[in-house]
This record gives C-alpha cells, sequence and structure tokens, in this order.
C-alpha cells in the first residue's frame, strides 16, 4: 500500500466511477482498476460494492476511506509546511473554484494575485462546490472559492465580497424594457430558469425565489451556465446571474437584456475557505483580499470587510 494507492481509493469513493476516478487521477482505467483489486486483496476485504450502479462503498470501505483521507489531508499538510520553509510566499497552492465562479473571477485577479506573490504557482480545479469541500477537507485541496454560507468543522472562512446577481431576460420580454430598478412583485408572471441540482447558483436562485414568492421554472433545469445564457437569448427563457458572468471580458450577449434589482436586491456572498490546521493560513490570509474583484463597475461587486469566520 502507497499513498497514490489511497489517491486512487478516494478519488473512485467520490466519483463512484471508474472511469471518471481514472481521468481524476490522470491515469488508465485498467490502471485505476487493477490498483485497487490489489489493494483490496492487500486488506483482505472488498472496499466496493461492483454489483450496483453507482458504485457503491461497502461499510468497511467507508471506514478505510475516511482513513485514508486523514492520512492524505496531513501528507498534503507537511509538503505545504517544508515548503514554506524556503519560501513563505511561494510554492504551489492547489485552489479550487465551482464552474460558475472560477473563469469568471480569474481574469479580474490573477494579475493583481502574480504581482503580489511572483513565485507562488496556482493550481486550479473547478468542480461542484460539494466536491471541492471533499477534496479541501482531505487535503487535496489548499483552498477553495465557495459560496456562504458554509457548515463543515474543521475549517477556516474568510468572506471575500458580496456578488449581485441580475435578472436576465430575452429583448423579448416584457421586463427587457425600462430602467427602474425591479422589485420582487416585477416578476409576476416570470418562470425563471435555474440551473441544475448539484450547482450552487441553482440553490442559490431557488431559495431567492422561495423567500420572495418567485415562480421557478420546473419542467427544465438548464446543465451549464453557458447553456442557460443561450436559452436566455435565444428567447427561451429568464433567469439570475451573478454579475462577474455579464461583466467584462465576458463578451456581451446578443438577445439578452439585463436588469438589477432595488435594494436588497439577490446575491451570492464568496469567501476562501481552507482547513484550519493548513500549514498555508498565513500565506491563505493574505492571499484573500487579492481575490476580490475591484474593476466590476456600478457597485456589483462589494467587498466583505468582516472578520474571519472559524467553524
Amino acid at each position: 500500500m502507497n499513498l497514490r494507492d489511497l489517491e486512487y481509493l478516494v478519488a473512485l469513493a467520490d466519483a463512484r466511477s471508474f472511469r471518471q476516478a481514472a481521468a481524476r487521477c490522470d491515469v488508465s482505467q485498467p490502471t485505476l482498476s487493477t490498483q485497487i483489486k490489489k489493494l483490496e486483496s492487500e486488506l483482505g476485504v472488498a472496499l466496493f460494492d461492483r454489483t450496483v450502479a453507482p458504485l457503491a462503498l461497502t461499510p468497511v470501505g467507508e471506514r478505510v476511506v475516511v482513513r485514508a483521507r486523514a492520512v492524505l489531508g496531513q501528507v498534503g499538510e507537511i509538503r505545504a509546511e517544508a515548503a514554506l520553509e524556503t519560501d513563505a510566499e511561494g510554492g504551489v497552492l492547489r485552489l479550487g473554484a465551482f464552474p460558475t465562479l472560477g473563469p469568471y473571477l480569474l481574469p479580474h485577479v490573477v494579475a493583481r494575485v502574480r504581482e503580489r506573490f511572483p513565485s507562488l504557482r496556482l493550481m486550479l480545479t473547478e468542480e461542484k462546490s460539494s466536491d471541492l469541500l471533499t477534496q479541501l477537507e482531505s487535503g487535496r485541496l489548499d483552498a477553495a472559492l465557495l459560496a456562504l454560507p458554509i457548515v463543515a468543522p474543521g475549517l477556516h472562512v474568510e468572506p471575500l465580497f458580496r456578488e449581485e446577481l441580475l435578472l436576465a431576460v430575452p429583448t423579448t420580454h416584457p421586463l427587457a424594457h425600462g430602467a427602474a430598478p425591479l422589485v420582487p412583485a416585477d416578476l409576476d408572471g416570470t418562470e425563471v430558469l435555474c440551473l441544475a441540482e448539484g450547482h450552487c447558483l441553482g440553490d442559490q436562485v431557488t431559495d431567492w425565489l422561495a423567500g420572495v414568492g418567485g415562480r421557478r421554472r420546473d419542467d427544465f433545469r438548464a446543465s451549464s451556465l453557458e447553456a442557460l445564457r443561450n436559452m436566455i437569448s435565444g428567447g427561451a427563457a429568464a433567469s439570475l446571474l451573478p454579475a462577474l458572468t455579464v461583466a467584462p471580458p465576458v463578451a456581451e450577449a446578443s438577445g439578452m437584456v439585463l436588469r438589477r434589482f432595488a435594494v436588497p436586491a439577490p446575491a451570492r456572498e464568496i469567501a476562501l475557505v481552507w482547513r484550519t490546521s493548513s500549514p498555508q493560513a498565513d500565506l491563505l490570509a493574505k492571499l484573500a483580499p487579492a481575490l476580490v474583484p475591484t474593476d466590476v463597475s456600478d457597485g456589483l461587486v462589494t467587498p466583505l470587510f468582516r472578520p474571519a469566520i472559524a467553524v
């Protein structure tokens, strides 16, 4: 048994698919499958139930994976501790972000991060929030950009910024016309399309609609933000989009009109999260302000200058 075997085990436990786990570990499917079988043979127990779909952990497999995550987390912290000895603000930082944030935030902050931390190398991972939390807790990520609220023991939560959600409608929609800020009552008669289950943005929009008496469209859920934008531009949907996803350098979408809401406008709050035991905690605390976009106009993104929260 070696660390790579444990990485394969945890990846397969998370993905519940040999193909997806192999891709995540950057190995062939036969290689991963063979190593898992060897590990099971060495331990003398079956770690996975292969008779069900998707793949499931056996009871002993569940317990072994918990210990494997802890080992990998400790190894990651040992490596980080050693790296900090040579350069307290350099080395490799494994940073995660969810798909409706990472590609839109990074163009606003990468140059500033490079200027402030010239010897720091970011290794970026894009996954759904639940997967990022799992990887963060297991030590496969050093930090993650996540939407608040976050309730998870052993994690340090540093609020970064608040980002408004804008109503996006086709140019033919009645709400496409007008300059005054919207109020929730203006959505009467409008069904709002959301992202599919598992996307935190979809959950946030659904929760906001429930709170203001809005209506979610239930006959279809978009699989990605790009699919959502295309449906809006094509005249087939209305939705709420985060400000960064429609701000430059993102190209303006034809066939779509954006409207702001009156205060209190719907918004999401973004935080930088890391393990409280992380040897990189001081570095991450210094990095956090550099991850706040400052070039978005009209106050659509505002910093959250609150004390860090330990949970």
